[in-house]
């Protein structure tokens, strides 16, 4: 069984925007990875915020999904605690929810890897002080 793979915002926003500075970067990988991706419904909520004007750019995240590329196993609510204490930890980063699910993710999936373009998760830690395995374009 390989490695969970979790996805942040940022490789899925590259992977639709042709203009983003790390389309190569995501096309290349993704394309590298056997599916299912995983992630969390805050990452789809900010992809789809941000590839909002361009033409069908929210229905590519939401086909995504569909199509099985990606899976969303991931329940806030069962998953609170732990995502309301990692937000205070780092709460002067400030960590957004998706980050903070991510980093439960791989508290959780204790052998994933998250595929991101944001430096903050090099400050993360989970459990308190092991790094967040992580795949960057840098």
């Amino acid at each position: 069984m390989r490695a969970p793979i979790l996805l942040d915002t940022g490789p899925l926003v590259a992977l639709l925007n042709a203009r983003d500075a790390h389309h190569g970067w995501a096309r290349e990988l993704l394309a590298s990875v056997a599916p299912p991706l995983v992630t969390c419904e805050a990452v789809l909520s900010e992809a789809c915020f941000l590839v909002r004007q361009l033409h069908g750019g929210r229905d590519r995240v939401l086909e995504l999904v569909h199509r099985g590329a990606v899976a969303v196993p991931f329940r806030l609510e069962d998953e609170l605690p732990a995502v309301r204490r990692l937000l205070s930890r780092y709460a002067d980063v400030p960590m957004s929810l998706a980050d903070a699910c991510l980093v439960r993710m791989t508290e959780a999936l204790s052998d994933s890897v998250i595929l991101t373009t944001d430096a903050d998760f090099r400050i993360y830690r989970r459990h308190s002080r092991q790094a967040v395995p992580c795949v960057m374009p840098y």
